[in-house]
């Protein structure tokens, strides 16, 4: 009879004994300490503000200076900028290299698992830019958004123009333009005089205005300049959003350093070690020898 080999659990060296996990979800977060730093190690917190800076508060009853969360949704923005105020080092995990590590028991929550692989070292904390940065790249995704959503009300323009058979785009390359944009006005102020709104566009037309007043012939229809007059205002109106956020990004940019202030904070640059061809090359100048001789003695030798 064969005998049952026995499996031996190798405990790993604590390098972190302040550290803290977090298991993050919308409605609630669970945090787990050392076993020896509180009789309950495990803890629910609710995720209002009131509750987060609670959870901040028994941390740093508990001698905790560092935590590790996974990166979940955006729910764990308000903890990690709330822990990086009181002066706790936070490790904000990828998900994936949690679940790549090998060895976990079933009867261990989620926290637990979590505050054990960051005490022993396990862990690698991404990239998370200073809070000036973190803002301009808040800003500019909600700029990326806004240009999306005026993206939107521009195909709208032009669905409520295929409608009513004006065909602008068969003569004009972007209908938001300056030529665009009188067209649609005159057209909305209620002028269908094919030849007078050809005359609006500018100078730079490629196309005829014989050509432009033919594709303004239209079928026009109360409903759907109604949808073209309300598309185009929508998109006016992101158009502004747009201009006050690259107004707020440009204060913004005001406050970071200049080069040369960032110059002056940056470490000294270490020369880098010689390679191969380097060498090569450095000893070709510092030596009288034959080129062949010189490929040929230092092909010799093997370089990494």
């Amino acid at each position: 009879m064969a005998k049952r080999q026995r499996k031996h659990t190798a405990s790993l060296h604590i390098l972190q004994p302040d550290a803290a996990g977090a298991d993050i979800g919308a409605e609630e977060i669970f945090v787990a300490v050392p076993p020896d730093r509180d009789d309950e190690p495990v803890r629910r917190f609710p995720t209002f503000t009131r509750d987060l800076h609670g959870l901040a508060d028994w941390l740093q009853q508990r001698g905790i200076r560092t935590i590790a969360m996974e990166s979940t949704s955006v729910y764990w923005i308000p903890l990690h900028q709330i822990l990086e105020e009181r002066g706790l080092e936070v490790y904000l995990v990828n998900a994936q290299y949690v679940k790549n590590v090998p060895g976990r028991k079933t009867d261990v929550s989620d926290c637990q698992w979590i505050q054990y692989l960051h005490s022993v070292g396990l862990l690698r904390a991404s990239f998370r830019p200073p809070a000036a940065i973190c803002a301009i790249r808040s800003h500019w995704r909600h700029r990326e958004n806004l240009i999306q959503m005026g993206a939107q009300h521009v195909r709208h323009m032009q669905k409520a123009l295929d409608q009513m058979n004006l065909q602008v785009h068969h003569v004009l390359s972007d209908i938001t333009g300056v030529s665009g944009q009188r067209i649609l006005d005159a057209i909305l102020e209620g002028d269908r005089d094919p030849v007078k709104l050809a005359q609006l566009c500018h100078g730079g037309v490629k196309s005829s205005q014989a050509k432009i007043a033919k594709a303004l012939e239209g079928d026009y229809r109360p409903e759907h300049l109604f949808a073209l007059k309300q598309s185009l205002a929508g998109y006016r109106s992101y158009q502004k959003m747009i201009a006050d956020v690259d107004k707020e990004i440009e204060a913004n940019l005001k406050g970071l350093p200049t080069a040369e202030q960032a110059k002056a904070e940056l470490p000294e640059r270490k020369e880098a070690p010689l390679s191969a061809p380097t060498l090569r090359t450095h000893v070709v100048r510092s030596q009288e020898r034959t080129i062949p001789d010189l490929w040929r003695r230092l092909d010799q030798r093997s370089w990494y």
